[in-house]
């Protein structure tokens, strides 16, 4: 049967994909609507499954505080290119999908893939644009004593949240400084919040390091405690983020910032920890 120009961009407007793609679905099921959204589903699957192995090193890392900053979402979704992850169709997708981890509190991504309308809007976008899109990872949380902070660098491929502790009022201040520290923590990448938290292997790693250095060196035997002891500070420094010096004003280091706000206002507030998601990372 003949299939008119009508019939195509009715399916276009409930699939989103191209008029070709409609016009072939539509001749392929004899001008029936529903086997051709079926059908065109179902190339979306096709789709995923061809492209199983290619690599999503593309794609966005998006955030989303609730208002009264006492729950926090951060997700990495992925594509193939950086083309498709500036396409209007996947941040679309990217932001439904942030929405609907926060909203719905999902705990792990089995949680968010056993529901099926996500699954359907995965399997039409993956048809729809022909590259392989995967939510890589996101966390949740909520406390009602503490306070999240977030922070995405433009262009979406780098976002930080982090939490405080100790919380009763969350104030503009603390929400500006916040921020501050999280963009520290973008851009200066600390493994922790304090030393102590840093596994004993770790640090016995490189007092080893140090040591080896400084006998390579020529260094004298009975001096390489102190070397070593001297490097590990400052791989403390470097490391932690309370020990870091402050990216807007390095003569304070962030533990004093966070001193200085609770002299203040007479507060005990810390930060617990951070999470910090960039693009691609290999710890997914």
């Amino acid at each position: 049967m003949a299939i008119t120009a009508s019939q195509v961009n009715e399916l276009r407007k409930k699939t989103g994909v191209g008029m070709m793609d409609c016009k072939k679905a539509l001749t392929e099921t004899d001008g029936n609507m529903e086997k051709a959204i079926e059908l065109l589903r179902k190339k979306g699957a096709s789709v995923a499954a061809k492209r199983a192995e290619k690599s999503t090193s593309e794609g966005m890392v998006l955030t989303k505080v609730s208002n009264n900053k006492k729950s926090v979402t951060i997700v990495e979704v992925n594509c193939e290119t950086d083309f498709v992850a500036r396409g209007n169709d996947f941040v679309s997708f990217s932001n439904s999908i942030l929405e609907n981890i926060h909203t719905n509190k999902h705990k792990d991504l089995e949680s968010l893939l056993s529901d099926e309308k996500v699954n359907n809007s995965l399997t039409d976008l993956m048809g729809k644009i022909g590259e392989k899109i995967e939510v890589s990872r996101f966390i949740n949380e909520n406390d009602e004593n503490a306070m999240f902070v977030d922070y995405v660098h433009m262009g979406s491929k780098l976002g930080v949240v982090m939490k405080f502790g100790n919380v009763s009022n969350a104030t503009d201040e603390l929400n500006n400084l916040g921020r501050d520290i999280a963009m520290q923590i973008a851009a200066m990448k600390p493994v922790c919040v304090n030393r102590e938290e840093i596994s004993k292997e770790v640090v016995d790693k490189e007092i080893e390091i140090y040591k080896e250095i400084a006998r390579k060196e020529g260094k004298p035997e009975q001096i390489l405690d102190k070397i070593s002891s001297g490097k590990l500070n400052k791989y403390y420094k470097e490391n932690c983020l309370i020990e870091q010096a402050y990216i807007k004003d390095n003569t304070k280091t962030i533990d004093i910032l966070i001193k200085e706000l609770n002299t203040r206002n007479e507060t005990d507030v810390s930060i617990v920890h951070f999470h910090r998601f960039h693009l691609g990372d290999e710890n997914k």
